[in-house]
């Protein structure tokens, strides 16, 4: 017989002050400070100012939440916009923020960098290709909260690494019964960090002879193309995906797949502009 890992992990570290401190809400602030170290390092590679990328991560973290919380409600919850318009609202910007969706921040980032581009007079893609390796760390770290929460688990599996989810109550979500499950969450995490060393090596070593947006579009087609396989693996999230042939994850990551090989063709056909 087969042991799988058994995983009875609480959402909450501990508390301060009756407050508690949550795995996904640490790993959410870890991936804002440790892509900013990865930003930084960045900028002062290319003779960049740290105040510019402070900025950057201003715009990348407003984007980000409003943007993966705008994203949820609108893709995931929009039977409520249909039927009750005020609670739909309401629920959106009233905490807690439990619901998040990586298409909805993928939006909101690529409209504040282009905000960013206009201010700082740099080209578009030069700014979405040095965010992308710290967007794949981030990546890591918010996938690795929610294996903590024991939340976007797998379909049940017999594969030895399997694990076993058992409901935490104060999630208020329910995966109907403990059978080893694939560790989806895992998955992606260790994805995004090998996207993240790729991304790394490739803008160290090629940086100089590489045009504008070629790095994002490996980005984009990379982590989506990933994910639409995944989903297969998934469980849904919503339950009116049961009756549909992909889920609502897949048929976002198609639009998304489609723009990064637009973004490709587009950097292969223009020379890279020199900065200012």
């Amino acid at each position: 017989m087969l042991t799988y890992i058994d995983w009875h992990t609480s959402p909450e570290i501990f508390e301060v002050f009756g407050f508690p401190i949550r795995w996904y809400g640490l790993m959410f602030a870890m991936a804002f400070l440790a892509g900013y170290q990865v930003l930084s390092y960045i900028f002062k590679k290319e003779s960049r100012s740290l105040e510019e990328a402070d900025e950057l991560l201003l715009y990348a973290m407003i984007a980000t939440v409003v943007g993966a919380r705008m994203g949820h409600y609108f893709f995931y919850e929009y039977p409520l916009l249909l039927s009750d318009p005020v609670k739909f609202f309401i629920s959106m910007i009233k905490p807690p923020y439990a619901g998040l969706a990586s298409h909805g921040a993928v939006i909101g980032m690529l409209i504040a960098f282009y905000l960013y581009s206009k201010k700082r007079n740099v080209p578009y893609l030069y700014v979405t290709d040095r965010v992308v390796p710290t967007a794949a760390l981030g990546g890591a770290f918010i996938r690795f909260g929610n294996l903590m929460n024991s939340e976007i688990v797998g379909k049940q599996t017999d594969v030895p690494w399997a694990f076993n989810f058992f409901n935490d109550p104060s999630l208020g979500h329910d995966y109907f019964e403990v059978v080893p499950r694939h560790p989806s969450q895992l998955y992606e995490c260790l994805s995004c960090l090998v996207l993240f060393v790729i991304l790394m090596w490739f803008w160290s070593r090629k940086k100089q002879n590489t045009t504008n947006g070629f790095m994002t579009a490996v980005f984009l087609l990379y982590v989506f193309i990933l994910r639409f396989f995944y989903e297969f693996l998934k469980e849904n999230q919503v339950s009116f995906e049961n009756d549909m042939t992909f889920n609502m994850g897949q048929w976002l990551s198609v639009p998304v797949i489609l723009f990064a090989i637009g973004i490709l063709v587009y950097a292969f056909r223009n020379p890279r502009k020199e900065l200012k």
